[in-house]
């Protein structure tokens, strides 16, 4: 560790604001003495023990509660101690500078969990699966963050890290002690060997990319010209009306966001500015963020009159519609043009719904997680990171490559090396400080 690193940090640990209960924990070589100077004494570790929490000056604080665990049975394999005391923030200032003037120094964001982490308590994915647990934002994405962070993620890239060991050992072997009257047997195992490896890292990856989903959740855009009932249709998805519903075109001229779940999957909703030529000044400026909003987009949602189907208007949107970003052209107003609800294929799936009866809604839901790559199974998924996925796909290419180069030991021995290196990445065995910084800096203080 570095000098910092070895400092005693204190924080509060409990989300700011008015409540029941309130702790401050303290992690570090001077937490005992910072537990014998606030509570009078050393509580029996893991034990609750109730005391009376002082300044250095012997002033009452709090009564509250002390748990101890020394070190290296605790969350950060240092000595711990956690205050539990009542949840007012001067009562918590408080207790908190007591701590400060014992010893210890206030703890940067992430600074327990990354302490956990260098003390070998946690990986590199399980300690991100921390702040994964806290920013859930559905029960789905909470159930795949406490699966990585017991452990099951990084299990899976272990399994693939030995593998790849096992068969870097016997092309490593064939290179030191070439032997031609088996060489080809070896080939033939070595090649078995990479194409069981290149599956097992294609199902972490598919379950990766879908349990990514969860976590950042689908950005979907309402884009369209005015009055084509982008309004009406963020409303229907809200389930309340939200966004202000009017026959005049242009009402809307932001942005307005919503956050829905479909099946788990949380999904942020982007009703835009109407697109067309207009001399309004506002209207104009609205119609900027409208295709800003849309280069970011994960889905675009290209809404239409279905009473007269796509115009020149239209198709100049679509023209400038980015090719990478997926699209449903939505048909709306099939109550008045006398339309049946369904899906349509096409070279853009076409769905035909009513947002004001809500008649064909629920296809297009279902349309748009299948637009975002979602595909519902009872497989475990993983809750990665971008970081995670491009690791795991720097590995991916890696091995691919390897495929071409059986003929050759010390090629083939590279691309492996290099793949195992790319998934050491994910687990924290190969890593940089910077990013260890960017990491952790993201998360609350006090964890």
């Amino acid at each position: 560790m570095t000098p910092a690193e070895s400092d005693t940090i204190a924080a509060i640990a409990t989300a700011p604001g008015l409540g029941g209960i309130g702790v401050v924990r303290v992690s570090g070589a001077r937490a005992r003495h910072i537990a014998e100077a606030v509570c009078g004494r050393l509580p029996i570790p893991r034990r609750a023990s109730r005391v009376a929490l002082r300044d250095v000056r012997g002033e009452t604080l709090d009564d509250g509660i002390a748990l101890w665990f020394p070190a290296p049975h605790s969350y950060t394999g240092e000595g711990v101690l956690e205050l539990q005391g009542h949840g007012g923030p001067v009562v918590l200032q408080r207790v908190l500078a007591a701590c400060l003037d014992a010893g210890a120094r206030v703890a940067e964001p992430g600074e327990f969990t990354r302490r956990a982490y260098l003390n070998g308590k946690l990986d590199l994915a399980q300690a991100e699966a921390v702040a994964d647990l806290i920013e859930a934002a559905t029960a789905d994405a909470a159930r795949c963050a406490l699966r990585s962070l017991s452990g099951e993620f990084s299990a899976a890239v272990v399994a693939l890290v030995r593998q790849l060991t096992d068969l870097r050992a016997l092309i490593e072997a064939m290179l030191d002690f070439p032997e031609e009257d088996i060489e080809t047997t070896h080939r033939q195992d070595a090649a078995r060997r990479l194409q069981a490896i290149r599956s097992a890292l294609a199902d972490v990856l598919a379950r990766s990319r879908q349990g990514s989903l969860l976590r950042t959740g689908i950005n979907v855009v309402l884009a369209g010209r005015p009055n084509v009932g982008k309004s009406s249709l963020l409303n229907r998805l809200a389930g309340e009306d939200r966004a202000l519903v009017t026959a005049i075109p242009g009402t809307t001229r932001d942005a307005l966001r919503e956050a829905i779940q479909i099946e788990g999957v949380p999904l942020n909703i982007v009703d835009t500015a109407g697109l067309r030529e207009s001399v309004d000044e506002v209207e104009r400026l609205g119609m900027q963020r409208t295709w800003r909003e849309v280069e970011r987009a994960d889905v675009v949602l290209m809404l239409y009159d279905a009473r007269s189907g796509p115009n020149a208007e239209d198709r100049d949107i679509l023209a400038r519609l980015p090719a990478s970003v997926a699209r449903i052209d939505v048909y709306n107003k099939i109550d008045l043009a006398t339309g049946v609800a369904g899906v349509r294929e096409g070279e853009h799936v076409e769905v035909h719904l009513s947002a004001k009866t809500g008649e064909g809604v629920d296809l297009l839901r279902a349309e748009l997680l299948r637009a975002a790559g979602w595909r519902k199974g009872g497989e475990t998924l993983y809750l990665a990171r971008e970081r995670h996925l491009r690791a795991l796909a720097r590995a991916s290419g890696h091995l691919d490559v390897a495929v071409g180069q059986t003929a050759g030991w010390e090629f083939l021995a590279e691309e492996l090396r290099l793949a195992q290196q790319a998934l050491g990445q994910i687990t924290g065995e190969f890593g940089a400080d910077d990013l260890l910084g960017e990491i952790f800096a993201r998360f609350c203080i006090g964890k």
